[in-house]
Parts: C-alpha cells; structure tokens; sequence
C-alpha cells in the first residue's frame, strides 16, 4: 500500500513537472527567442535533474542529500554564459533546473510544488515578455573617428543607433582612426511607414510609320 501510495506521489510530482518545463519552453520560450536547438536541452536537463533529485531522496529519505545535489546542479550553470547563450537563454536554463529540482522533492508536497512551478512560471512570462522593452536594443558599433569627448561620443551614438542608455568602448584604434563600442540604446519610434514611391503611368508613344513598316 505504502508503495502505490509512494508511487502515485511520484507520479503526481512528474506531472507537474512535465507540464511545467511543457509550459515553459515551448509556450514561452520558443514563440518568444525562436531557438529551437535550446528545447532538447532545456527538457533534458528537467527530467534528468527530476530523475536523480527524486531518486537521491528516496535513497536518503531526508530530502538533505537531493536538495544539495540540485543546489550544486543549478549553480554549475554558471559555466554555460557564452558568447553563443544571451543572458535570457541562461536565465532559462536557471529555471528549467530549478523545477527539476522542486518537482523531484516530494517533501513539500504537490500544493507547494505546484504553487511554486506556478509562480516560477509567472515570473519569466512577466519579465521576458516582448512588449516590456520593446525599443531596447544592444549592438556593437565601429566609429570611424576616436572621441576623447564623452558628450561628442553621446552624441554621435544618438545620432547613429538612438538614444544610448550606457556603452562601454571596446576598441579604440589611433592607427585607422577608429573606435569600437558597445551600446546599449533605445530604437527611436518610427511614426511613419515607409512606402516605395510611386512612379507616374506613362502611355508608350505610338509606332511610326516607318518603325511599323
């Protein structure tokens, strides 16, 4: 009896589990970053980490040696910030672990788990959502001049990408005369839509005599 209870439970757990990381990576991540070669590992490390973190705490029957294996789990992900991941797709990372590891406890119970996949669920839908910083952009700019002026650098860098809410110069070349920054700034709004123009309908002179002939 015991053992069918233990296993419903279990059960119940990986439910919640499934639908969370469900949830999270193709109702929010993919139609948001469209990466699509992120999903296999975002659900990989879920279940894996759900798998180990339930099977540590039925092993150990305290839940204390499960909850340091996911607490170690989720902060070697500091490892994966590269060039190739931006700082959302680790933060999903962060979360895609973190229910592993609540939905594998059974300790707190399938109320806490529950409330909690939720509220972690909430969070990144908020936060990440596109229409929060619309106009904010990051780029790297190469300047063909060197500017020892912070105002005339402000300014040049409105004038080019928009208005610049922080750089930081990467670069600056006395040689070619350039510098290279990294801005961050806000896309100005565009108020009109740009059209092609419109080329005036003009009738094809008629034939000659000579020409029809």
């Amino acid at each position: 009896m015991d053992s069918t209870h233990a296993l419903a439970q279990l059960a119940a757990h990986l439910g919640i589990d499934v639908v969370s990381v469900t949830l999270l990576t193709f109702g929010i991540f993919y139609p948001r970053h469209r990466r699509r070669e992120l999903i296999p590992a975002y659900c990989a490390l879920n279940v894996a980490l759900f798998a180990v973190v339930a099977a540590l705490g039925e092993a150990g029957r305290g839940g204390g040696l499960a909850l340091g294996f996911g607490l170690f789990g989720v902060l070697s992900i500091v490892r994966l910030r590269s060039d190739a991941l931006r700082h959302q797709e680790v933060a999903y990372y962060f979360v895609t672990l973190v229910l592993g590891l609540l939905c594998g406890l059974r300790a707190l119970g399938l109320g806490v788990t529950a409330g909690l996949a939720a509220l972690l669920l909430l969070v990144v839908y908020v936060c990440d959502h596109p229409r929060l910083y619309a106009r904010d952009r990051r780029a790297v700019v190469t300047l063909d001049a060197v500017f020892v002026d912070e105002g005339a650098l402000r300014a040049e860098l409105g004038r080019r990408v928009g208005e610049p809410h922080g750089w930081t110069v990467q670069e600056i070349d006395y040689v070619r005369d350039l510098t290279v920054v990294e801005v961050r700034f806000r896309q100005p709004e565009v108020r009109e839509r740009w059209a092609p123009p419109v080329r005036p309908y003009r009738e094809a002179p008629a034939p000659s005599r000579q020409e029809t002939a």
